[in-house]
């Protein structure tokens, strides 16, 4: 097969985006891009206001910006520009 009859649209990647949105995120594991540290989202510093429309999750080790998120207009933003990778667990890898 050619690498033209193996790409899809980002639409085939529904089922897949759906899975990973339903974990419980603050269990999940992260790598700072800034610093390399690695730890669960819990337990980073996050940053908000009661009558701000979004927050900051800041590294616990480096205090670098991990994720961005704005509640605003009926939709949600997320920035994960300091985070390398996230890592949820498969709840049905492990039943």
């Amino acid at each position: 097969m050619t690498e033209q009859e193996l790409r899809l649209d980002g639409n085939a990647a529904a089922g897949l985006l759906q899975e990973i949105f339903v974990h419980e995120v603050t269990a999940a594991r992260g790598a700072c891009a800034a610093c390399g540290s690695v730890g669960p989202m819990g337990a980073q510093h996050l940053y908000m206001s009661p009558r701000s429309p979004g927050a900051v999750l800041r590294c616990s080790a480096c205090e670098g910006v991990l994720m961005v998120i704005v509640r605003a207009g009926g939709r949600f933003r997320l920035g994960l520009q300091g985070l390398v990778w996230i890592e949820m667990q498969d709840v049905d890898a492990t039943s």
